[in-house]
């Protein structure tokens, strides 16, 4: 099978062949029919998240169909379809696994990161973190459910029940948590680099009742923003333009430093948080929930052996929605 892996930090990926993997016990082969192109990718890439395995295949939002079993595998059949997201194992045994808090796991597995994801024709993961996927979206358009929907879905929850939501980095998932919010009857404020009129647009049109640079005051003080763009400098911005009592929640697993900030834009009451992974039950949750609303996911599709044009485009914010490798 094709596969394309990240042998050093930096990049760019390499068009490997390699053997077929076989499922092992618990395990499940999937035939990769789509993989979208997340900001973590990039994270590992660039070398900014630890310990990362070389080579490794990047990729987390896996959609593709059973092709065979392992031994003591139960509740999928082959030819059915799965998706594979980041969460690729935990211990089970740690304090936070026995507490419901899996995705602090202190000994986990990362599809994509410390286990090989799904930049490739086939993909080998733990059954028991797999799950069918809904109907009613191709297998590129349900891709990007898998983080970008995930991570947008544990990150609106963690933001309380705002009225008034600002997102800041308006990419895929924030095209996707903005479609949530609104079907609760929420007012979305999309912020995003100052100048760029595309994602505003883009914003505007995904559900957004404002859009305007990160550098811009909203026309309302938020009750809670989400913040997706790796930029440590929007912490102190989206404190100034919340409520007291508010929420900031950083959503991403990888963020630059966080510069200084004065006391008094904390103080209030507000609350500075961070999202940190998955959970199974997130994922159950959101793939139940996503086609009811129904949640339209923006994609453009690329071959896999063009992932690092993909990637490129995602660096440099010249993406519209989510970029999907179809092999």
């Amino acid at each position: 099978m094709k596969v394309m892996a990240l042998k050093a930090w930096g990049g760019p990926l390499v068009a490997v062949e390699r053997p077929m993997p076989e499922p092992g016990p618990g395990q499940i082969l999937v035939r990769v029919k789509a993989c979208g192109v997340c900001r973590t990718d990039l994270h590992v890439v660039d070398g900014e998240l630890p310990h990362v395995p070389l080579p490794i295949v990047p990729g987390h939002e896996v959609v593709g169909m059973v092709e065979r079993l392992g031994a003591d595998v139960s509740g999928f059949t082959p030819g059915e379809r799965v998706g594979i997201p980041w969460l690729g194992h935990t211990c089970g045994e740690c304090w936070y696994c026995r507490h419901e808090l899996e995705n602090l796991c202190d000994a986990p597995g990362f599809t994509g990161y410390t286990i090989d994801g799904g930049y490739a024709e086939y993909a080998v993961a733990d059954a028991r973190y797999c799950f069918p996927m809904p109907k009613g979206y191709s297998d590129a358009e349900a891709a990007p459910l898998l983080c970008a929907g995930l991570i947008g879905h544990r990150s609106l929850k963690a933001a309380g029940a705002p009225e008034h939501l600002g997102i800041y980095g308006f990419g895929a998932a924030a095209h996707i948590v903005a479609q949530v919010a609104r079907s609760e009857h929420r007012k979305v404020y999309a912020f995003t680099r100052p100048g760029d009129e595309a994602a505003q647009d883009f914003a505007l049109r995904m559900g957004a009742g404002w859009a305007g640079g990160s550098d811009a005051a909203p026309p309302h003080l938020l009750d809670a923003a989400i913040i997706f763009a790796p930029v440590g400098a929007l912490v102190p911005a989206a404190l100034k333009v919340t409520r007291k009592g508010g929420t900031v929640v950083c959503g991403g697993i990888h963020m630059s430093d966080i510069p200084s900030f004065p006391y008094e834009i904390l103080w209030g009451e507000r609350v500075v948080r961070s999202i940190a992974n998955l959970t199974r039950e997130d994922a159950r949750e959101f793939l139940e929930i996503a086609p009811g609303i129904p949640v339209k996911t923006e994609i453009e599709q690329f071959p896999l052996d063009q992932a690092n044009e993909a990637l490129e485009r995602l660096r440099t914010g010249r993406l519209t929605g989510a970029a999907v490798l179809v092999p």
